[in-house]
């Protein structure tokens, strides 16, 4: 991972609960917010190329469903959870700080 975060939104750009999708160069990001967590995760389903970001958030599970299809994904791992998905999506290690939000972006050494 790149040592230096980029800047995604503000903490109150994203309700809790809700996701929101935010494209960093050539990721698409779905940022999520819990009550007292942030995930940050791969916004294409690895199924069929819809975002993630609109999809049902489901906090207690820990979840992200695509609107699409179904699929669950998980926030912690990207994990596929259910099908008709079967790949993981990306996780981005996440950051939130005086208000700000960010997200390390993995390197070309890290490929």
């Amino acid at each position: 991972m790149s040592n230096e975060p980029t800047r995604i939104c503000r903490e109150d750009e994203v309700e809790v609960g809700a996701a929101k999708r935010f494209d960093v160069g050539e990721h698409r990001i779905a940022v999520v917010r819990g009550e007292d967590c942030w995930y940050a995760i791969g916004d294409e389903c690895s199924h069929a190329d819809f975002s993630l970001a609109e999809g049902e958030v489901d906090l207690e599970d820990c979840t992200i469903e695509c609107w699409k299809h179904g699929s669950l994904f998980s926030l912690t791992s990207g994990e596929a959870e259910t099908l008709p998905a079967t790949r993981a999506v990306p996780v981005y290690e996440i950051r939130v700080a005086d208000g700000e939000v960010a997200v390390l972006l993995p390197t070309e050494s890290d490929d």
